[in-house]
């Protein structure tokens, strides 16, 4: 652990300490120096009977940034405590993009008061960005760019910078606009600096570097921006109106919660839940996902049934069923796994696909054959039984078969009928190889022992 862990790591055990002993004078002066993420963090990972005490001890300067770095669900949670008022006054300083997250999760009526609540100029802003869907370029930008000219000097674009009292937070480039406001090019502030003041800005913009499009969706954004190793980059609407700029700190929470994303859902979870909410509001959320667990496991439950009669005649197959279900289901967790990663970072398409099936038929027939002699041989001798090693030999190929081509189609099908394979394809997954392993195995065992 780095320097700078290891003291973030101490001021928060020090916040810790002075919140169990009751000492909140201490607790205000340590969070006062804090950053705005280090604050989010001891937020999130504290009880919640310690909650609204931290946010009461927030200075108002810090209560804006804490919020833009808590969690969807915390940051609800304190937001709905608020009055309209309250929030147009904290959202002040925040980004466009960001204030528009915010209000988005907000009930409509609470929006518009918030949005009354706010000058002119700022609804305005917001108002262009609220109309675009949270999860595209449109949703993730904010309004606050510097255009420039192609037909001014460099020298010229240096004074208008001069009369700023500030620039943009992330601005690595200026964006070169025609008279109506039509994306041209970009203007890398390195150049700017170095270059000829009596230069104009036509002669060294960067016209190769195309703009992204509002409708584009936030995962292919950060794609671009991992890709070219980008800072920030111009939004266009439909008509190439510049309206914005997106810039690499929204790119990270892009991943993040794709990152998120895909870890809870193979356990049907949300990557906004809190994980200090209250048992009840856990429970409930999770029901769900139990009762259709209950269900995939009532079915594998039906074919066992089926061959009921051939279990009583040969009890050594309970003791082996579970190991056909459980390799099929490994073998088909790690392909389906591998899958929605690459369909996360795009990069399976129709020319592609036939071939990664392909490998995953063939990885899983050589897995098959390879662990099914090794099954065989051991149960065999287990159950002095050479006849059901025989049988289980054959279940164990025919179900890592069969879940190395489902893990890799499943997820191509769910995408297809815009269903997220993260989140269903891990259930719908596990019944299948749980089916067809009992169903081969048993249904081999009843053929052979007949």
């Amino acid at each position: 652990m780095n320097t700078l862990q290891e003291d973030q790591k101490r001021s928060r055990d020090s916040v810790s300490r002075a919140l169990e002993s009751g000492t909140l004078l201490d607790v205000r002066r340590l969070i006062r120096v804090m950053e705005p993420g280090e604050v989010a963090h001891i937020l999130e990972s504290s009880p919640p009977r310690y909650r609204h005490v931290l946010w009461q001890l927030l200075e108002g300067s810090q209560e804006a940034e804490v919020l833009n770095e808590l969690g969807e669900e915390l940051k609800l949670d304190f937001l709905q405590a608020m009055g309209p008022d309250q929030v147009a006054q904290i959202t002040e300083e925040l980004d466009d993009d960001d204030v528009a997250d915010i209000l988005q999760q907000l009930p409509e009526s609470f929006t518009q008061q918030v949005l009354q609540a706010m000058d002119e100029q700022d609804r305005s802003r917001l108002e262009r960005v609220m109309v675009y869907d949270e999860d595209t370029a449109g949703g993730l930008m904010n309004t606050d760019t510097i255009t420039i000219r192609a037909d001014v000097t460099l020298d010229v674009v240096l004074r208008f910078l001069r009369r700023h009292e500030e620039i943009p937070e992330m601005t690595d480039t200026l964006i070169v606009v025609s008279r109506d406001d039509h994306y041209v090019g970009l203007l890398p502030i390195r150049t700017l600096l170095v270059s000829d003041p009596g230069s104009s800005v036509r002669e060294l913009m960067l016209t190769m570097r195309k703009p992204i499009h509002t409708d584009m969706p936030d995962s292919d954004v950060a794609r671009l921006f991992e890709r070219n190793d980008w800072v920030s980059s111009p939004v266009v609407d439909s008509e190439g109106y510049v309206v914005g700029r997106i810039t690499i700190d929204d790119v990270v929470d892009v991943i993040r919660e794709d990152g998120d994303h895909s870890l809870m859902s193979m356990a049907g979870l949300d990557e906004d839940d809190d994980t200090f909410a209250p048992a009840i509001k856990t429970a409930r959320r999770r029901a769900v996902w139990l009762g259709i667990n209950l269900l995939t496991a009532f079915i594998a439950s039906s074919v066992i049934n089926l061959f009921q009669g051939t279990i009583e005649q040969v009890v050594a197959l309970a003791v082996l069923m579970p190991i056909v279900a459980s390799m099929g289901g490994i073998a088909g967790t790690q392909t389906l796994t591998v899958l929605v990663r690459a369909l996360a970072l795009g990069q399976i398409d129709r020319r592609n696909a036939r071939w990664l099936v392909s490998r995953e038929l063939t990885s899983a027939a050589i897995n098959g054959l390879l662990w099914a002699m090794v099954v065989a041989v051991a149960a065999s001798l287990w159950f002095d039984d050479n006849i059901l090693g025989l049988v289980i030999a054959l279940a164990i190929i025919i179900n890592l078969i069969t879940a190395g081509v489902t893990g890799a189609v499943l997820p191509l099908a769910l995408q297809r009928m815009k269903i997220d394979p993260a989140l269903a394809g891990g259930v719908m997954l596990t019944t299948v190889t749980d089916v067809v392993g009992f169903m081969s195995f048993l249904g081999l065992a009843t053929v052979f022992y007949a």
